[in-house]
């Protein structure tokens, strides 16, 4: 299964975010892509820093609006799926939100970010409720898709919850500095759940991004080999472009049905404390953007 990680800057406005997204989706057509996938919150840039809530809150448009409709006539189009990111109005606030479209133009998940940055400006937004697995067609059959957003990367509980959920492939809009320990917990994530793992960031030029753009395809060991292995199969540098991220399914699947690692050898009746209500937090809350 081929991902490209449309690594592109929206622009100032959604008529420039609309024609640059369509533009590299036709160009990932052309690389053999089977999914497209863009940066966080791609309809408005993730413009939410150093500009009035008040301003950017009325940036956020339904999910019926001509942005995803475009995107929409476009996978029929191209017969490749879209996984389109935008500001999402909601009658609680807006949402930061992903919706997967298939090779048909269907809408076949609609997720919003769970772990919203509460600590800075993203507390103005709603946060998503659950996490979700969907059924995704591909010419080569169906694979089993789900997706977190960029600050859910950093609590276990997403990834390993899409995992239980049968997640093989887990989508990852961004829009941070993917540095090494950012890119070390999406490596973690991967290993951890026999999962794969596309990241799509926002090239450097974006404020606060820098690229790096990425794919972990969690299987750390092979029979034929008598140690580890890498499991990125892809790191972009800063520059803006479309990059292609080719999982072997196959080995992925075999791997799981195999190894020791997602939920193997789990014992959940030990992590009650995990979901504990009343758990004093050992910590303060900071203040600052991550």
């Amino acid at each position: 299964m081929k991902i490209a990680l449309l690594q592109i800057a929206a622009g100032d406005t959604l008529d420039s975010a609309l024609d640059r997204g369509l533009s590299a989706c036709r160009r990932a057509k052309g690389l053999g892509a089977d999914l497209a996938l863009f940066p966080e919150m791609f309809s408005n840039g993730y413009r939410i820093y150093g500009r009035p809530p008040s301003q950017w809150m009325g940036e956020a448009i339904p999910a019926g609006h001509r942005f995803v409709r475009s995107f929409e006539e476009l996978a029929k189009e191209l017969d490749m799926a879209i996984g389109v990111t935008l500001l999402e109005a909601c009658e609680t606030g807006p949402k930061n939100s992903l919706i997967l479209l298939d090779r048909f133009g269907r809408r076949v998940l609609r997720y919003s970010k769970v772990h919203t940055c509460d600590f800075d400006v993203e507390r103005h937004l709603t946060p998503g409720d659950d996490f979700y697995v969907t059924d995704l067609d591909t010419e080569s059959g169906p694979v089993k898709v789900g997706a977190m957003i960029c600050f859910d990367r950093e609590f276990p509980e997403s990834a390993r919850i899409l995992m239980l959920k049968g997640a093989e492939i887990i989508l990852v809009p961004n829009a941070c500095p993917m540095e090494i320990n950012r890119l070390s917990q999406l490596r973690a994530r991967a290993y951890e759940n026999m999962v794969g793992i596309a990241t799509c960031n926002y090239p450097a030029g974006v404020p606060d991004c820098d690229g790096h753009s990425s794919a972990f395809d969690g299987v750390a060991y092979l029979p034929d080999s008598d140690g580890s292995r890498d499991t990125c199969i892809l790191e972009a540098d800063g520059s803006e472009g479309v990059w292609i991220a080719d999982f072997d399914l196959e080995m992925i699947r075999a791997y799981r049905r195999s190894e020791v690692h997602g939920n193997a050898y789990r014992r959940p009746g030990k992590y009650g404390l995990l979901c504990a209500p009343g758990v004093e937090e050992p910590f303060v809350r900071p203040s600052r953007r991550e």
